[in-house]
């Protein structure tokens, strides 16, 4: 148990020395790595209050340096030039723990060293996403696999044996074929994209947007079929059996599981759920769930980090989009449209047009993009707001950027960069969205926090805390704004509903 520039107490019950030690001093506690060693102390029922995570926190300061985090994220050799370099030689006890605190000096050193206002925030905010990914693991989604099965029965069709498709499944299945004129398997782009040349259809690929401007009958089947196949596969009675335990369903979250800080998850696919299975998520009986998501979020954050006082000042309307209509050409959907092309380089249709309007009405939020747009297009490195950093580009990109895909590299990597800058600073608002309500629910006994999805949070608690529950995620919403941006007054809106399925959220 490392103190800061201190000594090392070594303790043989961490568990009872953790709950002991909450209750006296609300310390901040150091880990290697959350998702490996906080669940043990669950487990135990041990909490933890706040912590830094080392291992989360050497791939934020790495990136900041310009370089990419070693593949091994350890903890430190002080006998080694440069931390976690390389795979750790197993080690316990007292041995451990002085490692580990050498580590954190070290990351406190080079944290110093690089002087980004807001780094020391973000790695505070990143070790928070940790503890509360590895709770919301252990509490688990409230899951009714009796509904679930209903669900799927209206859907598919009964459960199949094995190697069987569900029975509506085979329907569509044989109506992609009818529409082609022959038997072969939807599943397989190489045998529907040879149906299609066959039919005088030439189309590269069969991604969905690619097949949207084709006038064919398969064209509609195949889009139906592949939804329902998708329930099917990944979201159907087997993953119910690999992942509903005792009525809770259990992912396993990566926290900054994408370069941009947004979470992924390994295995279980909570941030894919299909709206045709969240009717299964339902509340314990005497409980309810409160589901809240940002309105507008990605495009409120681009006027508060590029401090353009048109759009701050819009962002006091509860429909940003309706708000800036009358700016960006007239409608709610073509404000929309330049918003969005604006962030993420979109140039097909209207959005080029709509795109320059807004470059007219609102030069500092689409100066702000098109700055971070051409310095990735240089290979240059770009911040969000707390100071994460886009990957530095390898060698190979160097090498393409000057051989004849030159264009197409430079291009690729801009469109990424003028995003990043905006999509990271949501994921930041987010994870102090996280820490906030996390502590709140916690001091006011209220529920448990048991779903996150980019801009969604979900508490299940009894029904007669759901109100308290609606006011701590609004007030922890403002507070997460005002910590990022202080005074300014841009508003970000998270409005909660009290609902009894998932399903009814939205």
């Amino acid at each position: 148990m490392p103190l800061p520039g201190g000594p090392v107490a070594y303790h043989e019950d961490l568990a009872a020395a953790v709950t002991r030690m909450e209750a006296e001093d609300s310390p901040r506690w150091v880990l290697g790595d959350t998702a490996r060693e906080y669940p043990p102390l669950l487990e135990a029922r041990a909490r933890l209050g706040r912590c830094r995570d080392l291992r989360l926190s050497e791939r934020i300061l790495s990136r900041a340096e310009g370089r990419e985090p070693p593949p091994h994220v350890v903890e430190a050799d002080p006998d080694a030039g440069t931390l976690f370099e390389r795979a750790p030689e197993p080690v316990d006890g007292p041995a451990a723990l002085t490692k580990l605190q050498a580590a954190w000096l070290d990351q406190q050193r080079r944290l110093r060293a690089l002087g980004l206002r807001g780094l020391g925030m973000l790695l505070a905010a990143e070790s928070a996403g940790g503890l509360v990914a590895a709770e919301m693991s252990r509490v688990g989604v409230p899951f009714d696999v009796e509904a679930h099965d209903d669900l799927l029965r209206e859907l598919l069709g009964p459960r199949p044996t094995r190697g069987m498709r569900p029975r509506k499944v085979q329907a569509l299945a044989d109506r992609v074929a009818e529409a082609f004129g022959h038997q072969l398997n939807p599943d397989s782009t190489k045998q529907v994209l040879a149906a299609f040349h066959a039919a005088g259809v030439e189309v590269k690929t069969t991604h969905h947007w690619e097949l949207a401007s084709v006038d064919h009958p398969a064209v509609e089947a195949l889009k139906v079929y592949r939804e329902h196949a998708r329930v099917w596969t990944a979201f159907g009675w087997n993953w119910a059996d690999d992942w509903i335990e005792e009525g809770r369903f259990r992912p396993v979250y990566t926290v900054g599981g994408a370069d941009t800080g947004r979470w992924a998850t390994d295995g279980g696919g909570a941030l894919q759920l299909p709206h045709a299975v969240r009717a299964a998520i339902r509340p314990e009986p005497g409980w309810k769930l409160v589901a809240a998501d940002a309105a507008q979020l990605e495009p409120r954050l681009l006027a508060a980090i590029s401090g353009d006082a048109a759009m701050i000042a819009a962002t006091a309307a509860d429909d940003l989009y309706t708000e800036l209509a009358p700016d960006l050409g007239g409608e709610r959907s073509k404000a929309k449209i330049a918003l969005i092309s604006a962030m993420y380089g979109g140039t097909a249709g209207d959005a080029a047009a709509l795109v320059a309007l807004m470059r007219e009405r609102f030069p500092a939020a689409a100066g702000c993009v098109e700055r971070a747009a051409r310095t990735g297009e240089k290979g240059g490195l770009v911040r969000t707001w707390l100071g994460r950093t886009v990957p530095a580009p390898n060698a190979k990109w160097w090498s393409d950027l000057n051989s004849d895909k030159g264009t197409r590299t430079a291009g690729r990597r801009g469109r990424f960069t003028r995003n990043f800058i905006v999509q990271g600073t949501a994921a930041e608002w987010a994870l102090i969205l996280l820490a906030l309500l996390r502590r709140r629910l916690h001091e006011d006994g209220l529920g448990e926090l048991v779903f996150y999805l980019h801009d969604e949070v979900m508490v299940h608690c009894p029904a007669e805390c759901a109100q308290a529950v609606c006011e701590a995620i609004e007030a922890a919403a403002d507070e997460a704004t005002r910590t990022l941006f202080g005074d300014m007054p841009v508003r970000i809106p998270l409005r909660p509903k009290v609902v009894d399925s998932y399903a009814e959220a939205k």
